[in-house]
């Protein structure tokens, strides 16, 4: 049965991290948050009692297990096996649950290792994702086909979203299994504390496109009321910057005033992956993105201001 007949309420899924601290600096008032607390999403029986308690409308899906490229190389078969799990049980309870619209969401590492760019959502099932991460990137492939199939069986409003690297306040901040910006501004911080040489992995020139988590909570806020697609809609400015010109902007922001050490032999993923950003500009042809200096500023005094109580 459908909840349209009573008063709109979002769902957050996966509300503690990056994305949901976005969210909630925007969403309506309401929206409900849950996060690990609140119950295990790989288990069906607990899912389904979260959406039988808050009966949503709506579902922003955030929930998953996520890492930077030392996580992933390292728990390949856990990060496959928890997603598989958490996005069939928000799936399902969203449907037994008469959910009106659920959004979730992919990442540029699904796309295929070799593949013509720029990156464009028809291709993401045309080859195998690059080996650093295909246990996450089949995981989250599959978004694409469950959506699709249960639109076809049962006929629900369920969409993909693909943003690109996303960073800002609030993000994961492990040294380790973090992403490439929080993992930066981590370690840099560190080594001015610690008067040590900032090591970065990798050579600096492989490009990534970066976005602002604000940025990103917008398109959200829009696609969830306005995209129906069954296709996924990349959302990225499709600009790209160097892991080195990251790099100066946290040395620059934190202050770091040591030398900068870019350690070759450490694995850096794909040299780069541009995506086309031309069905966004087509729904949004004026939205602007926050510029990569501006962002990294606003999430490097974030950190510092909250540390060592930030996520880790």
């Amino acid at each position: 049965m459908s909840n349209k007949s009573r008063k709109k309420l979002t769902l957050v899924t996966g509300a503690g991290g990056l994305l949901g601290y976005a969210i909630r600096q925007l969403a309506p008032k309401d929206t409900d948050y849950i996060t690990r607390s609140d119950g295990d999403l790989t288990d069906f029986a607990k899912t389904k009692k979260i959406f039988q308690k808050i009966k949503p409308n709506q579902v922003i899906h955030l929930a998953a297990e996520v890492a930077g490229i030392g996580g992933n190389m390292m728990h390949s078969g856990k990060f496959f096996r928890d997603n598989i799990m958490i996005n069939i049980n928000i799936f399902e309870a969203a449907r037994i649950n008469g959910v009106d619209k659920l959004i979730s969401f992919m990442s540029t590492c699904v796309f295929p290792d070799k593949c013509k760019y720029p990156l464009n959502e028809k291709d993401i099932q045309s080859g195998p994702p690059h080996p650093s991460n295909f246990g996450y990137a089949y995981a989250k492939r599959m978004l694409e086909v469950q959506s699709a199939a249960y639109r076809k069986e049962w006929g629900c409003n369920f969409i993909v979203a693909i943003p690109t690297n996303i960073y800002g306040e609030n993000d994961f901040w492990n040294l380790e299994d973090g992403h490439v910006v929080p993992s930066l501004i981590h370690k840099c911080f560190l080594a001015k504390k610690n008067k040590e040489d900032f090591i970065v992995w990798g050579s600096g020139r492989p490009l990534r496109e970066f976005v602002y988590s604000q940025d990103v909570a917008k398109l959200i806020l829009w696609a969830i009321d306005e995209y129906n697609e069954e296709s996924p809609i990349i959302f990225t400015n499709s600009k790209e910057s160097s892991i080195k010109d990251l790099v100066d902007l946290v040395v620059r922001e934190v202050g770091f005033k040591g030398k900068v050490i870019f350690d070759s032999t450490k694995p850096e993923g794909q040299f780069r992956k541009p995506s086309d950003n031309s069905k966004l500009k087509k729904y949004l042809p004026n939205f602007k993105f926050t510029p990569l200096d501006k962002g990294i500023k606003n999430t490097v005094e974030w950190f510092i201001k909250n540390y060592p109580n930030v996520r880790m």
